[in-house]
């Protein structure tokens, strides 16, 4: 079986390391991988997308339109744009606060976040919404969101690999003195998922 992982977001954010530690955590435990990146990500403000995907006899690195298991979401709008990519029944996680795009900002018409989730809460059947800012507050660090929505990714189930897999792909790929911070941000991800599913599960509850 192939694993299929979509990183969607826009430049700055972090989204191509975190597609490095998906593969690098993959590989460690014996796995094929292949992935590729969009044109131009280096644009800070521009859309990034990048294709992770894990398994045996993969013959492309981009993922098909509808075989996605999981997109992991930088910014709302992101998510939305990219659910063509999703497999039914597949899994969402995706970072509460949105980036506004350079059209909203010259428009000066920001995008309503919460319009945008409420769409994906509606076509998405499995929905992690994390809030970045909150563990980013906590761990005293901007720069963490992309390990903190790993986290989430990996509480979730849906990306096939464990948090202490992800921790060795850290320890291997992050300089050590990002480690102790990275690690953090890691189990407060994943903590802030188990919390939200766990409220999902008792909500579905009669």
């Amino acid at each position: 079986m192939i694993r299929n992982c979509l990183l969607c977001g826009v430049g700055g954010q972090g989204t191509v390391l975190a597609s490095k530690l998906i593969s690098a955590a993959a590989m460690q435990r014996g796995d094929d991988v292949r992935t590729a990146e969009t044109i131009g990500m280096a644009q800070r403000g521009g859309c990034v997308v990048s294709h992770v995907r894990i398994g045996r006899d993969i013959h492309s690195p981009m993922i098909p339109l509808g075989q996605a298991q999981i997109i992991l979401a930088f910014e709302p709008a992101e998510a939305a744009r990219c659910l063509p990519y999703l497999v039914p029944g597949g899994t969402v996680v995706v970072n509460r606060k949105a980036v506004q795009p350079v059209t909203a900002t010259l428009s000066g018409k920001p995008y309503d976040a919460q319009a945008v989730l409420d769409y994906l809460a509606a076509q998405v059947e499995n929905l992690v919404v994390l809030d970045g800012d909150a563990v980013c507050a906590q761990c005293g660090s901007p720069r963490v969101l992309n390990v903190a929505l790993l986290g989430a990714a990996a509480q979730s189930g849906a990306l096939g690999l464990t948090c202490e897999e992800l921790s060795a792909a850290i320890m291997q790929r992050v300089k050590p003195q990002f480690h102790s911070l990275n690690l953090q941000a890691l189990a407060l991800g994943a903590q802030a998922a188990e919390k939200e599913l766990s409220h999902e599960d008792e909500a579905g509850t009669v």
